[in-house]
């Protein structure tokens, strides 16, 4: 009877803690990431969930700013015709880590992010206001990881699309051009998706003028390298 008595309490307190977990799990705020956004999707219809929408530069930083999805039309059309419009992840997730002092969590919603990579979001639009595709460009000017390693996001992504079928030319190196090391990469890859080409170049090498040691000091420089991935998923019509 007493062990019976001592197998009921253990049940009853691991069914509170369950639940308790449970109802945590409830409270922990979701974010939207790129992979959300559904291409072929019209600009009302996305979800209204990032922040820091504006007009994009080709990857590059934002400049006009905008209210949301909807004002892609105030964005210059690119030489295809399509409109960029940059956004960022919300940063409710980060906040809520950080109020209940969560490192791993911290760390993973801290910025805008893939795959633990600093990045540069956006979504193309054509003038009927159809999202034809998503652009990611590694983010240089986010140091919470070292730019060294930016080239490395080409392996999640590319696994992501299933690492086989990619059709992968390098690049020919141009004058000056240099590995970093032993190793140059100038690399494109395409390969269809599911009615979408996916386009993946990776950069990791030594233009002309950048060098591991300055010849003045003898010093090893910082930072003269390039080390960049840029992908895109754009609906074939």
């Amino acid at each position: 009877m007493h062990r019976l008595n001592a197998l009921l309490i253990v049940g009853y307190f691991l069914g509170i803690l369950m639940s308790s977990d449970a109802a945590r799990a409830q409270d922990r705020p979701t974010r939207s990431e790129v992979w959300d956004l559904k291409l072929g999707s019209m600009a009302a219809a996305l979800p209204d969930a990032f922040t820091d929408y504006a007009c994009g530069t080709n990857g590059g930083p934002p400049s006009m700013g905008l209210s949301g999805w909807q004002d892609y039309r105030r964005c210059r059309p690119d030489a295809e015709g399509l409109r960029e419009v940059y956004f960022r992840y919300d940063d409710e997730l980060e906040y809520w880590a950080k109020a209940n002092n969560f490192a791993t969590e911290i760390r993973k919603y801290s910025g805008t992010k893939l795959f633990d990579f600093p990045v540069v979001l956006s979504a193309r639009f054509d003038d009927a206001g159809v999202m034809v595709g998503i652009r990611i460009v590694s983010d240089p000017r986010d140091t919470s990881r070292d730019r060294e390693e930016f080239y490395q996001l080409r392996n999640f992504l590319s696994a992501r699309y299933l690492r086989e079928g990619w059709d992968c030319v390098d690049l020919p190196r141009e004058e000056g051009e240099t590995p970093v090391f032993r190793t140059f990469i100038k690399q494109r890859c395409r390969k269809t998706v599911a009615g979408a080409m996916a386009d993946l170049y990776t950069a990791y090498y030594r233009k002309r003028g950048q060098s591991e040691v300055d010849e003045r000091t003898g010093r090893a420089t910082q930072g003269q390298f390039e080390s960049l991935v840029r992908f895109e998923l754009t609906l074939v019509r």
